[in-house]
């Protein structure tokens, strides 16, 4: 799973077995080490979330987390549909975008 940072935009791109797993776990994590120590690195998860309206992103010490509500993750995971896309309000009356993608065509 592939996360891209780009001004007021989060992405995430899935290949197709991370789909798949998504699918039958409703859970992706990927873990980044950016230091010398075991507390230094940034975890991203995407989480199907059963509690959730809208796709929305939470932010916690070295983690990023992206949910997904459940019948909008089970349907996409399940379909031909490319992507999800959201917004999100966060501070100073701003918003972040939100996508979610299936990176079918990727080999790399």
């Amino acid at each position: 799973m592939k996360l891209r940072l780009e001004d007021n935009t989060l992405r995430l791109r899935l290949d197709e077995p991370e789909v798949a797993a998504f699918r039958q776990q409703g859970w992706l994590e990927t873990v980044v080490p950016l230091g010398l120590t075991a507390a230094d690195f940034l975890t991203y998860t995407l989480e199907r979330d059963p509690t959730v309206p809208a796709l929305a992103v939470r932010h916690e010490a070295g983690r990023v987390r992206v949910l997904v509500p459940a019948t909008v993750a089970d349907g996409w995971t399940s379909s031909e549909a490319i992507s999800l896309r959201g917004t999100q309000e966060v501070a100073d009356n701003q918003v972040v975008h939100i996508l979610v993608e299936k990176d079918l065509g990727c080999k790399h």
